[in-house]
């Protein structure tokens, strides 16, 4: 299933002035990183990932339409999936990606 090209492009819109932005392809889907750091994805399942961090995971988490992030099997501390529809108009896609570049900015340049 091809990705979500209108996701892909909101999310280009709303990170492509954060110093540090880039994108590649990952996981069978389309990740957006901050100098070097995953900071939201979208999955083949059109579902948005986002990395939140450890403290925001339960926070977040308690937010219809978040899920832990399961990749692996086993959800991964700091990681989470949105469903489709709990990002669907521009102002809820904002909201969770200031989530995510909240943790991702925090964290140190990858060289």
């Amino acid at each position: 299933m091809p990705i979500d090209e209108l996701l892909a492009d909101q999310i280009r819109t709303l990170l492509f002035a954060e110093p540090g932005f880039s994108e590649r392809k990952m996981f069978g889907g389309l990740c957006f990183m901050i100098h070097g750091h995953m900071t939201a994805g979208i999955t083949r399942q059109n579902d948005l990932m986002l990395r939140v961090g450890p403290d925001a995971y339960q926070d977040c988490l308690q937010v219809p339409g978040a899920r832990p992030m399961d990749f692996t099997g086993r959800p991964m501390k700091g990681m989470i999936y949105v469903d489709p529809t709990s990002c669907a108009d521009a102002e809820a896609l904002a909201a969770w990606l200031e989530r995510a570049l909240a943790f991702t900015q925090s964290l140190p340049a990858k060289s």
